[in-house]
């Protein structure tokens, strides 16, 4: 009988032990599942999805205000093509900045322009000034922030964690979304991204699931108390919680035990994950959720697509605004409801038309990518823009168009009919758009036949026109009074008349490249008096001679690939600051065609001289004298000799500003220079002698 009694006590005491270990490992499942999610938020998959939150939350944080810092960029710091890269060395093609660009960083900002040089710093490009402002945080109504790494503005901790969360399922677990459920759900990538407040709705719903998290732990909580009640209240069942046997045997399980058991079930494996887990893991499971951690519920929401929105058609993405459909084999325009939508990108798709009704879904579009289509000018409705009021941006690029179609919007700013077949431009053709800056119809059937004078007299605000591989013969006339910037490469441009410049006034770079100008086609008055032309491309035309009559406000002339026999004195001499890039290259200049008047006006000015690929026997006098030079090429000549002072000055002790001198593939016997002959020089290994050619 004692045998008996003696082992029922232990078979209780095992019980009660068991129980409570269980009862243990119960709630410690529950803070490793959470814990285990912090971790997994810090891996690498985990952590770009919070960055690409972060910068979606950085998009619709409200712009700082400008101005506050000034940095105020002068012409000779723009124009600076080489200095600012040490060992880097100019091309040949590069136009220094026009005025009103800016020059940030090495990277040429146009006007208007704004970019963000450090997380925390926004800044404009203001008419050649750079105007930059620290970024104003809002104050955030949260009891706990984080700053994310690489932000400069406090996040509260629950948004990142949730945007993190709901992030991570759509791009890890799409599995769980598709085919599941008896109801019929939209594609992932629809998820959260096309609602009209997903913010909102996936804050209250993950505040939600936190709610219901604290109430089973409360429950589980209360279910302790009463226990321990009845275990006071029963002594002698002090071993046995109620239900235990009925727990073992099948009968009524406690609450949350069911979940616990089945999730033991269908995870084993992380069953064992959780036996393999570090003691100092353990430890953090007994304490409290720390206040800096990201709170976490057990379980994610999936956010409903809003019904009446089509899904989007295979291969096709959203992102921030934006629906992207590159390449995606579409024959029409798809279907869309989303008032939200800003950017649409349809490249390189086999569209044929656009009907009147295409975008009526999509009425704040705000740039609209229809390139590399087969979009033809019968095919597109007569009202199929109009109903864009808020489009400016618009790009047509590689399609079939004829004409430019009718009632754009005048809102656009920017307008890309490149490389299509236009065959007109008629005085209709571009009516009512007053704020358009840039147009560009290169690679088109466009002439002075076809091309009506007074087609661009409604564009008030033009800056910016590239009509470049057209058929122009002459100068387009009706220029716009605003152009700043004109591009006429690969035209068969032979002359440039007085008229051709007459009310173009603030016009600043000019690219005539490839083209049939000869330099006594270029009538005397044709720009010489323009005060803001700082850049002119003449390369590859039917130049003999430098041409006379230059600008006087030039800085940048590229004469390359030429047939240049002589600079004419003095055609300098009249330049106001001076000549700063001069470009001569692949040209056929000799040592009688360059004399020490040929730079007259521009020694004091000249910064960079290209005259590699010709056909001098010795260096061009004057060079000594040029007391701003930073960059000399005489490379592919036909140099012999290196005399003293045809490069440093002996009466002068300054030191020359020559940082790249080449001289490369000459016929210079290279041990028989003179040691005085780079004694200016600072750095002898900005002297290119290597190799030479032997004859």
């Amino acid at each position: 009988m004692k045998f008996s009694s003696l082992y029922c006590f232990l078979v209780l005491l095992v019980i009660q032990t068991e129980f409570g270990q269980n009862e243990e490992t119960s709630r410690k499942e529950r803070r490793k599942m959470y814990y285990r999610r912090q971790r997994k938020s810090s891996s690498p998959i985990h952590r770009s999805s919070r960055q690409l939150g972060i910068q979606q939350m950085r998009i619709v944080t409200p712009a700082a205000t400008l101005p506050m810092v000034n940095l105020d960029y002068s012409t000779e710091e723009k124009f600076e093509s080489f200095l600012r890269f040490p060992g880097v060395e100019s091309s040949y093609n590069v136009l220094p900045g026009k005025k009103g660009h800016c020059l940030a960083n090495g990277m040429t900002m146009y006007n208007k322009a704004v970019w963000s040089p450090e997380p925390c710093t926004i800044c404009l490009c203001s008419n050649g000034r750079v105007l930059c402002d620290e970024t104003k945080c809002h104050p955030q109504m949260c009891p706990q922030t984080v700053t994310p790494e690489g932000e400069c503005c406090p996040v509260c901790s629950d948004t990142v964690a949730s945007y993190l969360l709901l992030s991570s399922i759509a791009l890890n677990d799409r599995t769980e979304f598709s085919g599941d459920s008896s109801e019929q759900r939209e594609p992932t990538s629809l998820l959260h991204k096309q609602q009209p407040s997903p913010w909102v709705e996936m804050h209250q719903a993950l505040r939600k699931e936190e709610l219901q998290f604290e109430e089973e732990e409360e429950e589980i909580k209360q279910d302790e108390d009463r226990e321990q009640k009845e275990k006071i209240s029963r002594p002698g069942d002090w071993g046995r919680p109620p239900n235990e046997g009925q727990s073992r045997e099948g009968g009524e399980q406690r609450p949350g035990e069911e979940g616990r058991q089945a999730h033991r079930h269908r995870n084993p494996a992380r069953e064992n994950e959780d036996d393999d887990e570090d003691e100092d893991e353990d430890e953090d499971d007994d304490d409290a959720v720390r206040g800096d951690m990201f709170r976490m519920p057990s379980q994610l929401p999936i956010p409903a697509t809003p019904r009446g929105i089509p899904p989007l058609p295979s291969r096709c993405s959203l992102s921030y605004k934006t629906i992207s459909c590159i390449s995606a084999d579409l024959t029409q325009i798809p279907p869309l409801t989303a008032p939200e939508i800003t950017s649409l990108e349809l490249i390189g798709n086999s569209i044929t038309s656009i009907p009147d009704e295409a975008f009526n879904g999509l009425p704040n579009l705000e740039r609209l990518d229809l390139s590399r289509n087969n979009i033809t000018s019968s095919g597109i409705g007569p009202k199929a823009f109009k109903l864009l009021k808020n489009l400016m941006r618009l790009n047509m690029d590689g399609n079939n168009l004829v004409a430019i179609p009718s009632e754009l919007p005048s809102t656009l700013e920017e307008l890309k009919i490149n490389e299509n077949n236009l065959q007109v431009i008629d005085e209709e053709s571009l009516s009512d758009l007053n704020q358009l800056v840039t147009l560009e119809l290169e690679g088109n059937s466009l002439s002075e036949t076809n091309v009506n004078s007074l087609a661009f007299k409604p564009l008030k605000s033009l800056s910016y026109l590239r009509l470049g591989r057209n058929k122009f013969r002459i100068i387009p006339q009706g220029l716009p009074a605003s152009i700043e910037e004109l591009y006429l490469e690969n035209n068969q441009i032979e002359e440039i008349t007085e008229i051709s410049f007459n009310h173009t006034r603030k016009i600043n770079v000019i690219v005539l490249r490839y083209n049939k100008i000869e330099e006594n086609r270029i009538a005397p008055l044709a720009w010489i008096n323009q005060e803001n032309l700082e850049s002119i491309d003449l390369s590859y035309n039917k130049l003999y001679h430098v041409p006379s009559y230059l600008p006087k406000s030039l800085l940048h002339l590229v004469l390359i690939g030429n047939q240049i026999e002589r600079i004419p004195g003095f055609v300098f001499g009249h330049m106001e600051p001076g000549l700063e890039y001069l470009y001569l290259s692949f040209n056929k200049l000799v040592d009688d065609g360059i004399d020490q008047v040929s730079f007259y006006g521009a020694y004091h000015s000249l910064r960079e001289l290209f005259l590699d690929h010709n056909e001098l026997k010795s260096i061009p006098p004057g060079v000594q004298e040029m007391k701003a030079l930073h960059f000399l090429r005489l490379n592919n000549n036909k140099i012999r000799n290196i005399l003293p002072e045809q490069i440093c000055n002996s009466e002068e002790d300054g030191d020359s500003t020559l940082e790249h001198l080449h001289l490369e593939n000459n016929y210079i016997k290279t041990r028989e220079i003179s040691s005085y002959a780079f004694s200016c020089i600072r750095s002898y290994s900005s002297v290119v002698l290597k190799p030479q050619n032997i004859k």
